[in-house]
């Protein structure tokens, strides 16, 4: 099976990994970077996604691992990022260089999986190709 994540360059404070694009777009709310129409489309996305992509149960917890989230690449995860068009316009509006990190192994201590996604702890770096989207 092969396995992705959509990033940027820097590094979360709490995983001291690459933030993901969800995190990444939450960012730009938080910091008001957002005027008030891509804030109400922001609120809807979010909403969207909370209710078809199961959240992992160890956010419930603030993440205590520090572990990160990998998109499957099958039909479902796919589907997820096909549908993202807000996060990636938005990133592309306010500069956010997105990356993409593939591999075709389970990149670290699998601590979450569902039919969209893994999430790992201890994450491995070599053998991941990750390229400029």
């Amino acid at each position: 099976m092969k396995y992705y994540r959509i990033h940027t360059a820097d590094q979360a404070y709490l995983t001291k990994q690459p933030r993901g694009v969800f995190t990444a777009v939450a960012k730009l709310s938080e910091s008001k970077t957002l005027n008030e129409e891509e804030e109400k489309e922001y609120l809807r996305n979010h909403d969207y996604f909370e209710s078809i992509l199961p959240v992992p149960p160890f956010y419930k917890d603030n993440n205590p691992d520090g572990a990160i989230t990998w998109f499957k690449d099958t039909p479902e995860g796919k589907s997820v990022w096909d549908q993202m068009k807000f996060y990636r316009e938005m990133c592309s509006k306010y500069g956010v260089q997105l990356y993409v990190s593939e591999c075709d192994f389970i990149p670290g201590d699998l601590v979450y999986e569902d039919d969209f996604q893994i999430a790992v702890k201890n994450p491995v770096t070599e053998n991941i190709t990750t390229r400029e989207l």
